[in-house]
């Protein structure tokens, strides 16, 4: 078995990842707040920990992977407003758009989707545990976290509790003891949504939502906890006070990860630089497989640039390992099982080193083209704890093209070419290729495919 190494945000430095039961791995990543359309940067997160979760299952028995939906925010509740529309509206449509978009990106559903409002209960009783163990105290409808009451406040981020709070965007409050006390419920007024409690009509604050949600269907104890970078501080850093502090005792998450940045063009993201992109929009211009390829061509812990040019390639390089199946289908579908190369588990087991694992799928692709059969089904085994290469090859080659309506004008130039009209046999051609559909006639008649598709 493949000995796994993974980087620890807690700890700064690469570690054998110990389970704390090996016949269990529990993971728990951060999802959407449903309020808009995914965009790229939120897609990066996704597809990680859906390699992640992918190759602990090549390593592991059993692994329980839960993904949040947060679907009570007041970001939520402002584009309701917007809208003029209800909050289950935006929340339901948003969660279709989101599913749909991953799934393009080839990432699998989580093992448990837990939604924030069907968690409530477990959230009061947190909220309990923290004000009877004098970590949290409640004040004008609101219960708020006394950062003063954990010394281990900043150990994630790896700040003195001065600099976070210098560095947060705080609220000032008058009913806060700290400035950086954070809220844990808040009161809910008119048709605000909300629920009964202990200390009034409310609702949830963000972080306390990941606490109970991962305490409900992973204990109070686990392995792996993982999001994007910029979730460091504040959310997991509250969530791994909140929760430490209501279980005394426990650790939470053993192992915390955390991926890098993504940019367009070398900028970062933003709609005010013009270069904000949603998965859907990318969607349009390229298959969400190329996508999901490129996101994985940088180490997960580096920033990725996302740019055109960069979509082409990965596009390219696809193509590649499609063509090496390709001399090869359907002997490699045979088994669906086959083992991963060693060589690619070598390299995503040193901390999910997927430019390394892509290394690796370029020397099968070699092997494969000369001829090599074992090697097209390591391809084609590899691609599947990467979440790609899954797809028949001829589809892939074809993939975004009105298939019927190109058959329909290669019978046509087959009965012109037979009706000895070789005029428009050619012209059939030449307008197919215009729309980027490239023939080919052999032995067997003729097949097609994309004029761009890698030889």
């Amino acid at each position: 078995m493949h000995a796994l190494t993974l980087h620890n945000s807690l700890t700064r430095r690469e570690e054998a990842f110990r389970p704390l039961i090996p016949e269990h791995i529990r993971l728990y990543c951060c999802g959407p707040t449903v309020y808009d359309r995914a965009h790229l940067g939120n897609a990066r997160p996704v597809v990680v920990f859906d390699v992640l979760a992918r190759l602990l299952r090549e390593l592991f028995p059993r692994v329980t992977y839960v993904r949040n939906i947060t679907d009570i925010d007041d970001k939520i509740m402002i584009r309701a407003a917007e809208r003029g529309v209800s909050i289950a509206e935006i929340t339901e449509q948003t969660t279709a758009d989101f599913h749909a978009d991953m799934a393009e990106l080839g990432a699998l559903p989580p093992d448990i989707e837990p939604r924030a409002t069907d968690n409530i209960p477990q959230m009061i009783d947190i909220i309990e545990r923290l004000i009877a163990g004098g970590h949290a105290y409640a004040a004008e409808g609101h219960v708020l976290f006394a950062v003063a009451s954990d010394p281990r406040y900043g150990h994630l981020s790896g700040r003195s509790q001065d600099e976070l709070i210098a560095g947060a965007r705080v609220e000032v409050a008058p009913y806060k003891r700290d400035a950086g006390d954070f809220v844990l419920w808040k009161p809910s007024t008119g048709d605000m949504p909300g629920w009964d409690s202990p200390w009034g009509y409310g609702r949830p604050g963000w972080h306390i939502e990941c606490s109970a949600m991962s305490w409900r269907y992973l204990g109070e104890d686990f392995d792996i906890h993982g999001g994007g970078g910029d979730l460091i501080f504040p959310h997991h850093e509250n969530e791994m006070a909140q929760s430490c502090c209501a279980f005394p005792g426990s650790h939470f998450a053993r192992t915390w990860m955390h991926n890098g940045m993504l940019l367009v063009n070398g900028e970062k993201m933003s709609k005010s630089l013009g270069n904000f992109r949603t998965v859907r929009d990318v969607l349009g211009i390229a298959p969400g497989e190329a996508v999901r390829f490129l996101l994985l061509r940088s180490h997960y812990r580096a920033s990725v640039d996302f740019t055109e040019t960069g979509l082409v390639e990965a596009r390219k390089e696809l193509d590649r390992f499609y063509r090496a199946l390709s001399r090869h289908a359907p002997s490699f579908a045979e088994e669906p099982n086959a083992p991963v190369p060693a060589e690619v588990m070598e390299a995503l087991c040193n901390d999910l080193n997927t430019p390394a694992a892509i290394a690796a799928l370029h020397n099968l692709a070699d092997r494969a083209m000369a001829g090599d059969a074992l090697a097209a089904a390591g391809l084609h085994a590899a691609g599947r704890v990467l979440g790609i290469l899954q797809a028949d090859p001829q589809a892939w080659f074809q993939g975004g093209i009105d298939a019927a309506g190109v058959e329909q004008a290669i019978a046509d130039r087959l009965a012109a070419r037979k009706a000895k009209d070789f005029a428009k046999a050619d012209a059939i051609r030449a307008e197919l290729l215009a729309q980027g559909i490239l023939l080919e006639d052999g032995p067997g008649g003729t097949t097609w495919r994309r004029a761009d598709a890698a030889q």
